[in-house]
């Protein structure tokens, strides 16, 4: 559970409260610990029988914890170290999405499946990226590292490295990169 200690780190660092108190108390630790439990299942070497019989029960988990913090990670996304999840509610992400290491999320971001013929697909996100409130990243596009995404944007096309983008279809606003928000 590596991956889930740099997530209480990051927390930690965000907070200043301590570990007991994070987790009794913050949603999105909630969802990455259900997320980050299966995830370990899911790529683990047990046999597949065995595998499917946990993951079963781990769905029913997954579910009952969508239910409580309104928080839907799928055990197979990827997802990197230091994830954040700034508030909890609406976060909807594909369970084909990869997310690269230390990422902000906010609440109201969906990362799905959008798009016809090549663009049919689902985000690739970079390192170090900020996705604000209520953003929608989706189809066969990539996010590249340290970007912004401001609140309430629709991001269906490439972002390079080390901008922020915003607006419905996001459009790039400036050369600013997320170590301001990260």
């Amino acid at each position: 559970m590596g991956k889930f200690a740099t997530d209480i780190a990051k927390y930690k660092k965000y907070s200043g409260k301590n570990s007991l108190v994070l987790l009794l108390t913050q949603q999105g630790l909630w969802a990455l610990f259900v997320y980050r439990t299966g995830n370990a299942i899911y790529r683990s070497a047990i046999p597949s029988f065995v595998k499917s019989f946990v993951l079963l029960f781990w769905v029913l988990w997954q579910k009952w914890i969508e239910i409580v913090t309104g928080i839907s990670i799928p055990y197979s996304a990827s997802i990197g170290h230091s994830f954040y999840i700034g508030h909890f509610g609406g976060i909807i992400i594909n369970a084909n999405a990869k997310i690269g290491t230390n990422c902000n999320i906010s609440q109201g971001v969906t990362i799905g499946v959008s798009g016809r013929g090549k663009k049919r697909g689902v985000p690739v996100i970079g390192n170090n990226v900020y996705m604000g409130a209520r953003a929608t990243i989706a189809g066969n596009i990539t996010v590249g590292d340290d970007v912004v995404i401001g609140a309430n944007s629709l991001v269906v096309k490439d972002v390079v490295n080390g901008i922020t983008v915003v607006g419905v279809p996001a459009t790039q606003v400036s050369t600013h990169d997320s170590s301001a928000y990260i």
